[in-house]
């Protein structure tokens, strides 16, 4: 089995869905899940988790994301994106009044918390309900603000009524209704014309392949050049190795103390570690209990 992150380029048509469904025929094996959805018609980075792999969906969909976007001010629709029915128009003599400036100013406003609005077509759940099996009935129901943030919008070109940005935000944001809530705070309504994630916390665009290039390096060999070890994923913590004589220990999945280490750590209370076994083996995340002096198992990927 395969274990690790492999950093898929998601091309227009595919659902997130679709891609690990088609992942699973390419590398033979079941154990695959995606962190992050994108939407069919979007694309970009979409990393996707093997094997042990699988127990780091969780922990990465929680970093932030940035998206390459086209916002088209003048009109509204039903699902907040260009393939949407259009459900409101500006006059054309206030979409033409816009200034430049004026735009510059609103869309930077929105840097900082953010408290958005998801839209119905999302798979969020309300009441057991998925928004979007509501929507494509017609119904609209009311939807609790969800806490994002806008770490940092960088406007790249400005040709009204539409606008090139980047921006890098927090999980659970919708570019698409940050589209929409920029035009409404500008008074004649927007919706996004195209959407690109170009990064996912190290994954960048630049070093994506997709699925047909995926098939073309399995069958030459070399799939295992493009998948990321589940351990460097975690390298944000430090590295903690067990001696032999207490891996029994980890193999169990029992705590074990300061003293089974191999080398004296300065770890502090509360402090999240990997733990390796004495030739390398990496075993897990634990979790230092400095009055006890102990390490608890947080996560295992055995």
């Amino acid at each position: 089995m395969i274990s690790g992150v492999i950093n898929v380029y998601k091309e227009p048509g595919y659902t997130s869905h679709d891609v690990v469904a088609k992942l699973r025929g390419i590398l033979k094996q079941k154990k695959i899940g995606h962190m992050g959805t994108l939407d069919p018609y979007a694309v970009g980075v979409l990393p996707v988790c093997l094997g042990k792999g699988t127990k780091l969906c969780d922990i990465l969909s929680e970093k932030d994301k940035t998206y390459k976007a086209v916002l088209l001010l003048g009109q509204e629709t039903d699902t907040q994106d260009s393939t949407g029915n259009i459900i409101n128009k500006a006059e054309e003599d206030k979409l033409n009044a816009l200034d430049q400036t004026e735009v510059f100013a609103t869309i930077k406003s929105f840097i900082g918390d953010y408290a958005q609005i998801p839209p119905m077509f999302s798979a969020i759940k309300i009441n057991g309900q998925k928004l979007y099996n509501l929507a494509r009935k017609g119904e609209e129901i009311e939807r609790p603000p969800r806490h994002c943030k806008i770490i940092d919008i960088t406007i790249t070109k400005i040709d009204l009524p539409r606008v090139s940005f980047h921006v890098t935000c927090s999980k659970g944001t919708y570019v698409r209704t940050l589209c929409y809530d920029i035009g409404k705070d500008l008074g004649v309504g927007a919706c996004m014309e195209k959407l690109t994630r170009t990064r996912v916390e190290r994954f960048d665009i630049k070093d994506s392949i997709s699925l047909s290039q995926i098939e073309e390096i399995r069958d030459q060999g070399v799939l295992e050049q493009y998948i990321t070890p589940v351990d460097e994923i975690l390298d944000m913590y430090s590295k903690c190795m067990v001696s032999e004589e207490a891996e029994k220990l980890l193999y169990n999945g029992n705590i074990f103390t300061s003293r089974n280490t191999l080398l004296k750590m300065n770890h502090q209370d509360g402090q999240t570690v990997r733990v390796y076994t004495h030739d390398g083996k990496f075993i897990g995340l634990y979790m230092y209990i400095a009055e006890k002096q102990i390490y608890k198992p947080i996560k295992i990927f055995l």
